[in-house]
């Protein structure tokens, strides 16, 4: 009598096409929710105390009111928040209004050519710079 081998057989192949259907779903990733897009958001430091005496140039107000032109001439759009910050240097410590100032959806090069023109006008020796990394979304609603 023949044994009857095609058993074994088909075994064999659904028990391989089973682990390659647990391999393939171990594999593929997840389908992650939709994410708002990579960027950079630049933070800028601005005081306003002036660079050789160590004075205030002006008021908050006037600080704003100089910085707000020069940002929209350069990005259309800004945040503004408003920091006092100190420092010792020697004996004296030293006290700053400070204008912290976000941009989003823009270059490098951009944010230092409009810091070159704060430099200027606010007489000051530099401005601190931070880039963060982030997700930026413009969201208008469903």
């Amino acid at each position: 009598m023949k044994k009857n081998n095609a058993l074994p057989m088909i075994l064999s192949v659904l028990a391989l096409a089973v682990a390659i259907a647990a391999l393939i779903l171990v594999l593929t990733p997840a389908k992650q929710p939709e994410t708002p897009g990579t960027d950079v958001q630049y933070v800028l430091y601005l005081g306003t105390n002036d660079k050789d005496t160590t004075e205030p140039v002006c008021t908050p107000d006037e600080a704003r009111e100089k910085a707000i032109p020069i940002l929209l001439k350069h990005f259309g759009g800004y945040t503004i928040q408003e920091a006092n910050g100190g420092w010792i240097d020697g004996d004296k410590v030293y006290t700053e209004y400070t204008l912290v100032i976000y941009l989003s959806d823009t270059e490098l090069d951009k944010v230092h050519a409009a810091a070159d023109e704060l430099i200027s006008v606010f007489n000051q020796s530099s401005i601190l710079i931070q880039s963060n990394r982030t997700a930026t979304e413009f969201y208008s609603g469903k």
